[in-house]
């Protein structure tokens, strides 16, 4: 069966998926900890596999027994990431329970994941098409797992990404916005960033770009915070932001140690567009 979906541009680089990678092993370490052998795929890695590696590296320090796959549809990619595998392996670096495969939205696995990554990878989809990628995906999940879709910009310094529990039953989604702050002119920013499903709603009338707009406001009204550093700056508009929008302000998704990464974590049905 051919596997779902279609072959993405491939471009990547190390370290550009950073900071969803800290995300997932911060925010959702207690889950994968609490999980036996939980398997995460990183779905659509592109060309290279060196940001599934760093995935995996980066969920094993928080889950010893966590197990990776990287999934394209591409087989020619496939077996020259398996190649790097192999090579690492044959160097000395172990690396357990990661793998590559060929698949898709099929998500052609052995058990059902405890978490999906895939980050830009729906982009190039038309909106309706990133629902259903969106209803395929979860309702491959194990129970209690979660999908963390998303877009970054090439160097990883701006980046969105939603992340949705299985369904049925999986509870509320959330959306976090992510930049380097040094490099952050407005928070509006990272419009340009948004997933598949929001990016043409950034329009009057649509809670998104209300949301980009009141960040924008605070920002401004932050400006006095400015000779502290970009950081303090940040930290007052999210601050200001909290008092109309459901900011999540408490660990392990939300708070001032979230706050100061550059992050913004809501609920997603705040900014969600109108139920489909």
């Amino acid at each position: 069966m051919r596997p779902d979906g279609e072959i993405t541009r491939g471009t990547t680089n190390p370290s550009r998926l950073r900071r969803v990678d800290r995300w997932i092993a911060q925010a959702t370490a207690g889950a994968l900890r609490a999980a036996t052998r939980p398997l995460i795929v990183d779905l659509g890695y592109g060309a290279s596999p060196v940001t599934t590696l760093e995935l995996y590296r980066r969920v094993r320090a928080v889950a010893p027994d966590a197990e990776v796959t990287g999934l394209e549809i591409d087989p020619g990619r496939v077996a020259s990431a398996s190649r790097r595998l192999a090579e690492l392996r044959a160097a000395g670096d172990d690396l357990p329970g990661l793998s590559f495969a060929v698949g898709g939205f099929e998500l052609p696995l052995p058990r059902p994941p405890m978490l999906i990554r895939a980050f830009n990878v729906l982009r190039q989809y038309p909106e309706e098409r990133a629902w259903a990628a969106w209803s395929r995906l979860r309702s491959g999940l194990a129970d209690g797992g979660l999908l963390v879709e998303g877009t970054c910009d090439e160097i990883g310094r701006r980046a969105v990404w939603v992340a949705l529990p299985a369904v049925p039953g999986g509870g509320e989604g959330l959306i976090t916005f992510s930049a380097r702050l040094a490099s952050l002119e407005r928070p509006s920013d990272l419009a340009e960033r948004l997933p598949k499903t929001l990016i043409h709603r950034n329009v009057p009338g649509e809670p998104v770009h209300q949301f980009l707009l009141d960040f924008d406001r605070a920002w401004d009204r932050a400006a006095p915070y400015s000779p502290f550093g970009q950081r303090q700056r940040w930290l007052a508009a999210v601050t200001s932001l909290s008092a109309t929008w459901p900011v999540m302000g408490h660990p392990p998704f939300g708070g001032h140690r979230r706050w100061r990464l550059g992050e913004v974590t809501l609920p997603w049905g705040a900014l969600a567009p109108p139920a489909r």
